[in-house]
């Protein structure tokens, strides 16, 4: 139905990756990392659901500027990593402390679920990272599908 270049099948598989991911780890963090009670994270999670699917496109199109970036300074797979961890944590922060506050989170514990999110992003943006690479193989998003949307917004 859809062409592996196609924008509606890379949204897709950018959204799918972006809210398991998020709804499974974001809900760990909470919980466990920063004293929120279930039913608070839940209601996080759950308002989290409908922002995810505004961001998670935009995000994948941010990631993939990151890496092409990195591979333009060195092409091995330490710097792909790097781009994985700063993309995501620069992306992902702010929209984090949001969604946070909006369900009633206290400023200590929003300080201490985004500070413990940076901290726990030195492997979750690159798990993340290799998640979405998955989930666009799954919906066979060519590799290159981000780059050839951006470069035609970019033209």
């Amino acid at each position: 139905m859809f062409s592996s270049d196609s924008r509606a099948r890379s949204a897709a598989a950018d959204i799918f990756a972006l809210v398991v991911y998020s709804f499974i780890v974001g809900m760990a963090i909470e919980v466990f990392l920063s004293g929120m009670s279930f039913s608070q994270s839940l209601s996080s999670r759950l308002l989290s659901i409908p922002v995810n699917i505004l961001i998670a496109w935009p995000y994948g199109i941010y990631r993939d500027w990151f890496i092409r970036q990195s591979q333009r300074c060195s092409p091995t797979g330490t710097a792909k990593i790097v781009a994985d961890l700063l993309a995501y944590v620069s992306f992902q922060s702010p929209v984090y402390a949001i969604i946070l506050w909006s369900v009633g989170a206290d400023g200590a514990q929003i300080i201490a679920a985004v500070t413990s999110n940076a901290v726990v992003s030195m492997a979750m943006g690159v798990a993340y990272g290799y998640f979405l690479d998955y989930c666009r193989r799954l919906f066979k998003v060519s590799a290159h599908a981000n780059k050839v949307q951006v470069n035609k917004v970019q033209a």
